[in-house]
């Protein structure tokens, strides 16, 4: 995506209206969870002419064909036609999943994004990633298409619980670590409520827009924004499973220490590096309850990754601090020990 569809603003419904209006769309609808609807919707809709609301569950576990149906169904019983826009107002779990519903509705209509997360507005809305999981496997299905405008407010992050905010932290961490050691060396003396925030997204938002515009189809080069994410997404998908569910960038965090061990094993980062790694992001997400009998089955998980060829788990891990290198054979042996050491860490 190129900078200029992303807007940073301190007034985004007046934005987003401006927006609208240059635009002329037949109609507008809006796409909220429960959550958005009541704590973000009302700060932009007053500035937005007639429009529809479609609303639907909240969570990654309705992430999923059957309510891209219901949004779809809305759509139609509204009478939305090929020059409608869908304004998802969100975070990734919607902005992925209300994407591709308007990607695919009629071969195709506009859709924009205004993410309502720390996750969203510094990772998930930047590159044009759309879709859902299937058969419990994350984003599964999915298609590649940017939004006409992603429009970015930080003030929505006062409306989040606290564990959402960390969530999101994750992939700012993962973006200065995989390309400024100067912002990672800043991010690392401050607690979570003590970061600043419009900066940080700034940068996250100008590294990773850079990267997606060099390589849109994730053929090369972007594949390094999945450092932290081979075992990241294993995680996530085994305790889809479970009662005791994880966020996100609780998922990513534990993939990023686990990621950061197997670019120590094999010599891309120094020892001293994965310590300070380790010892950051502890601090800050704790540790996540893996038992030792289950290491095997997650590293299993890991076979389904999309950046695998043929029988081989590719990884992208951290080549020091600062970079990245993509297309990092590891087996599942070594991602079991990976899980490992991550369990035997002391907080």
């Amino acid at each position: 995506m190129m900078l200029s569809a992303i807007h940073i603003s301190d007034s985004p419904g007046q934005a987003l209206n401006v927006f609208l209006m240059e635009k002329n769309y037949s109609s507008i609808v809006f796409l909220t969870d429960e959550n958005t609807k009541e704590l973000c919707y009302p700060l932009i809709s007053k500035h937005i002419p007639k429009h529809q609301v479609i609303s639907i569950k909240s969570g990654e576990e309705n992430k999923t064909i059957e309510t891209c149906s219901e949004i779809w169904a809305a759509m139609t019983h509204q009478a939305l036609d090929r020059h409608s826009v869908m304004v998802i107002l969100g975070g990734g779990v919607l902005g992925d999943m209300g994407g591709f519903c308007a990607y695919t509705f009629k071969r195709g209509i506009d859709f924009i994004l205004v993410p309502t997360t720390l996750l969203a507005m510094a990772d998930a809305s930047i590159g044009g990633k759309l879709g859902v999981d299937f058969e419990g496997f994350k984003n599964h299905i999915g298609v590649f298409q940017e939004p006409e405008l992603n429009l970015i407010h930080s003030g929505f992050l006062a409306t989040l619980p606290p564990t959402e905010l960390r969530s999101g932290f994750a992939e700012i961490i993962k973006h200065a670590l995989i390309s400024d050691r100067e912002m990672w060396n800043a991010l690392k003396v401050r607690n979570l409520t003590d970061q600043p925030w419009d900066k940080l997204l700034k940068h996250s938002v100008e590294f990773k827009s850079s990267v997606v515009a060099q390589d849109p189809k994730e053929k090369g080069l972007r594949k390094i924004l999945n450092v932290g994410h081979t075992v990241g997404h294993a995680l996530e998908t085994y305790f889809l499973g479970k009662d005791a569910k994880i966020l996100h960038g609780e998922a990513i965090a534990a993939g990023l220490i686990c990621e950061a061990y197997l670019s120590a094993d094999q010599n891309l980062l120094p020892e001293s590096e994965l310590k300070e790694i380790t010892s950051y992001i502890l601090q800050i997400f704790g540790k996540l309850e893996i038992l030792e009998t289950e290491t095997k089955t997650i590293a299993g998980l890991t076979v389904q990754d999309k950046k695998n060829k043929g029988n081989r788990i590719l990884a992208a891990l951290i080549d020091g601090i600062g970079q990245a290198r993509v297309d990092c054979e590891v087996t599942l042996d070594k991602i079991v020990d990976s899980l490992s050491f991550y369990r035997s860490l002391q907080i």
